[in-house]
């Protein structure tokens, strides 16, 4: 039985019978018993005449589908959204809070190529994705085409062909689409990036007002060393973040902290016959497996270049390699299974490489030739990256894998990506997925390991307007979490304040800030594991340090 609600479902759960809210209840519980990946907000309402076939389908509180809607692909909808009869919303798409999507109107995230000499049918799909807005109304007969971006509180006109982002505020109709009058005149617009400076400012500011109290919150007193936080064992990292986040913010050594010693802890940790920093306290040396050591190869090196030093003996993970062993290293990587685990030794050979340049020790010819050339041979086109999406992670493990992989290889050391276009694609879908990048749920880790490929990729101007919205919506969760005396935590929500979340989070911000180009009003730029660009080729001294930029 058709009910006027399937067509006008605006009123539904306030004048609907008991027993078709009971009856839209069950098929919403079924629908989602039927998808894993398909979840309905709170007053939803979908009429049991639309047909979805979507891969994807998250649905927010009050929004609703009506019938006739045709929905396929990967979609999120937000809160108080109208999908009316009869609309098309098919491939890549999110809409906001507030998105009105009238009759007739098609929202299209994909597209055939139409290279010649094949026909139509057998053209592979292309997807760029669409993202619109909060507040924005979707006139009727509206089609908003592939790779378009519509900012907040737009208007599309009826019969619009959308083509080309659309500027928040805008009022936009015609085929193609043009700009007709503002709804937000662009002034209102204009003070935002103006408001987001002051708080960049600000949180710099108060970082470094108390970066000697959080430091010393997490010295042990017993060892005289750092632990990530209070009451946690000492650690190697430890001692480097502590060295980062004093020179980032203080300019300096770490209170109370004298250079030479610090200098002669850091060498004396390393073994002379293998090179490798070992965990405190380990029996024996492990081997370049073990992912503390390996990255010790980092959290060390970096700490001793910004103390103006380097390791006392050559790195064995380079020293000894060759390019038949790389390759067969690099080969017995995990990287369909684990590719965040499989960068992370990548970054580790990398940043070997690196040292032994900067020391002038004898690299077998060959040894970053092989590389550098299986990384580019190897690198997915489609995704930019390496490896596989899993199906309990999405994209986590590839994007994480791929910030590692290319942050001690290609940024390291000056070297352009592959595929860059292809890694922005790829960031950016991962970027929407809400097990990981929603407010409650972001971490260190997966923020920079979005922000980093994105500014990494930046010169390619790509989807600029959609990597610039990502940005500040970040920066807006990020920037109020600094904790009074103890500094920002790795899990940004309710766990305790350290040295590691501490010293990530600020070169995050840094990042998000650059891409909005607004880096200059927090007066830092990191230099250590996480710095931007590629070190000098020769050290850079606490006591010369580059001006802020």
């Amino acid at each position: 039985m058709i009910d006027r609600h399937d067509y006008s479902p605006w009123d539904f759960w306030s004048t609907a019978s008991a027993e078709s809210r009971r009856r839209q209840r069950e098929h919403q519980a079924a629908l989602a018993n039927q998808h894993a990946d398909w979840s309905f907000g709170d007053d939803c309402f979908v009429s049991e005449l639309a047909a979805l076939d979507a891969d994807t389908l998250d649905l927010g509180d009050r929004s609703y589908i009506a019938a006739g809607a045709y929905l396929t692909g990967t979609l999120r909808i937000g809160a108080d959204c109208s999908v009316n009869p009869p609309t098309v919303v098919r491939g890549d798409v999110v809409f906001g809070d507030g998105v009105r999507m009238g009759a007739h109107s098609s929202v299209l995230g994909f597209n055939h190529s139409m290279e010649p000499g094949t026909p139509v049918f057998r053209q592979p799909l292309t997807s760029r994705g669409i993202r619109i807005a909060d507040d924005v109304w979707i006139g009727s007969h509206v089609v908003v085409l592939d790779g378009v971006t519509v900012g907040a509180s737009a208007v599309l006109a009826a019969g619009a062909v959308v083509t080309k982002d659309v500027p928040a505020g805008a009022i936009v109709g015609g085929n193609p689409a043009r700009l007709l009058r503002w709804r937000v005149p662009p002034g209102d617009e204009a003070a935002a990036p103006n408001r987001l400076r002051v708080r960049l400012t600000d949180f710099a500011d108060r970082a470094r007002a108390e970066a000697g109290e959080v430091l010393r919150r997490s010295l042990d007193p017993d060892s005289g060393l750092y632990a990530d936080r209070p009451g946690a064992a000492p650690t190697v990292r430890a001692q480097g973040d502590a060295v980062e986040i004093a020179d980032l913010l203080l300019g300096s050594t770490p209170p109370d902290s004298d250079r030479s010693e610090l200098i002669a802890r850091l060498r004396g940790w390393q073994d002379p016959e293998t090179g490798a920093v070992p965990p405190l306290g380990a029996v024996g040396v492990p081997g370049w497996d073990d992912g503390d050591t390996a990255y010790h190869v980092l959290s060390t090196g970096y700490a001793l270049d910004l103390l103006g030093s380097e390791f006392a003996h050559p790195i064995g993970l380079i020293r000894d390699a060759t390019a038949d062993s790389v390759i067969a290293r690099l080969d017995a990587l995990p990287w369909d299974t684990d590719p965040w685990n499989a960068g992370h030794h990548v970054d580790a050979i990398g940043t070997a490489l690196l040292w032994a340049r900067r020391r002038g020790d004898r690299i077998t010819p060959g040894v970053a030739e092989a590389l550098f050339g299986w990384l580019l041979t190897h690198a997915d086109a489609a995704s930019g990256m390496w490896g596989r999406p899993s199906a309990d992670r999405g994209l986590l493990l590839v994007v994480n894998g791929f910030y590692r992989a290319s942050r001690g290889t290609f940024a390291q050391h000056g070297i352009p990506v592959p595929h860059p276009e292809a890694v922005i694609d790829t960031v950016l879908r991962h970027a929407r997925d809400e097990r990981w990048f929603a407010p409650s749920r972001l971490d260190a880790c997966n923020v920079l390991d979005v922000a980093h490929p994105l500014w990494l990729t930046r010169a390619a101007g790509y989807r600029r307007a959609e990597v610039e919205n990502l940005a500040a919506r970040l920066l807006d969760h990020v920037l109020d979490e600094w904790r009074a005396g103890s500094g920002m935590s790795f899990h940004l929500a309710g766990a305790e304040p350290g040295l590691q979340g501490t010293e990530m989070w600020l070169a995050i911000v840094w990042y998000l800030a650059d891409l909005l180009g607004l880096s200059d009003a927090l007066g830092y730029r990191p230099r250590g594991v996480h710095r931007p660009e590629p070190p000098a080729s020769s050290h850079q001294s606490l006591n010369a340090r580059p001006s802020a930029q």
